[in-house]
């Protein structure tokens, strides 16, 4: 999380809106955020829901899996990174700019 928060200026200038959903609760986001200095909202998917119905519950682990989707205006999923390819934003910040030129 930090890497995007390092890249958000660059995120936003692609008019994107970053977000950090984990299944931790809002108490524990919100301090997790904190201790690391990240100013994007944090989410809370307590139980898991979302993360279900996304595809990625890891059950071995009771947890979800590092994934970050970029979602278009229109509420389609148009990339995903998983693993350890979510845990540097280049591709993504990368793919919001040239989105943002096309447009």
């Amino acid at each position: 999380m930090k890497a995007f928060q390092d890249q958000l200026k660059n995120l936003e200038g692609t008019d994107t809106q970053v977000l950090g959903i984990s299944m931790d609760s809002p108490f524990a986001n919100k301090a997790w955020a904190q201790q690391i200095g990240v100013t994007f909202p944090l989410l809370s998917d307590l139980g898991g829901d979302i993360t279900k119905e996304y595809g990625i519950y890891n059950p071995q682990y009771k947890a979800a899996r590092r994934v970050t989707f970029l979602i278009d205006k229109e509420g389609k999923v148009v990339e995903v990174e998983k693993d350890k390819d979510a845990l540097d934003p280049t591709a993504v910040v990368t793919m919001c700019q040239r989105r943002k030129m096309k447009s």
